[in-house]
């Protein structure tokens, strides 16, 4: 009987040490991890507690000269973070403005960008304002370009009387007015 006992004694323990060997670590492992990135489009003019702006015109003071413009205003700058879908590739940024003074064209410039990182996008130069959306920025890909003023374009507003070299607006147009106020939106949107 001691030697039954013996013996299924030795065959457990050769079991479970076969069972042990087999349940080892191996040279290598794997396991997964999950990534999720959100698509992004958004934009804003900084500063954001004084981005309202006045523009206007001076009257002559000879006979015979036509009104002239405030100097330019460059106290803005336009801001953006993207992350592109796979199906469109880059963005652009659009600007439209929602009241159309008669005899004036309102120009806005982007610069080239500033700060941040990833695939900023370039100006489409200079932009009469409408009531239609006109590309001011270019081919934004993945990119942010940073927060606030001195980040991202700069934006440079002018005023100009009608018939200007490239105006829209007619100087006969024009009409005596307090002031008139104007909404400027801009839009990011993918191509």
């Amino acid at each position: 009987m001691k030697k039954l006992n013996l013996t299924i004694a030795a065959s457990l323990f050769a079991l479970a040490l076969s069972g042990n060997l087999s349940a080892q670590d191996l040279a290598t492992d794997n396991h997964t991890v999950t990534i999720s990135i959100p698509e992004v489009a958004l934009v804003d003019i900084e500063p954001a507690a004084t981005k309202n702006i006045t523009l206007g015109f001076t009257a002559p003071t000879e006979a015979g000269n036509p009104i002239l413009p405030s100097a330019a205003n460059t106290t803005l700058w336009l801001n953006y973070s993207s992350i592109k879908s796979v199906a469109d590739p880059t963005r652009n940024v659009s600007v439209k403005m929602n009241a159309i003074i008669p005899g004036v064209d309102l120009r806005v410039t982007a610069a080239a960008p500033t700060g941040g990182a990833g695939t900023l996008g370039a100006s489409a130069g200079l932009v009469i304002l409408t009531a239609n959306d006109q590309n001011i920025v270019l081919d934004i890909g993945s990119a942010y370009t940073g927060n606030g003023a001195n980040n991202g374009h700069n934006l440079t507003y002018a005023l100009a009387a009608g018939s200007g070299p490239g105006g829209v607006a007619a100087y006969a147009d024009l009409q005596a007015t307090a002031t008139v106020a104007a909404t400027v939106t801009y839009t990011i949107s993918d191509n």
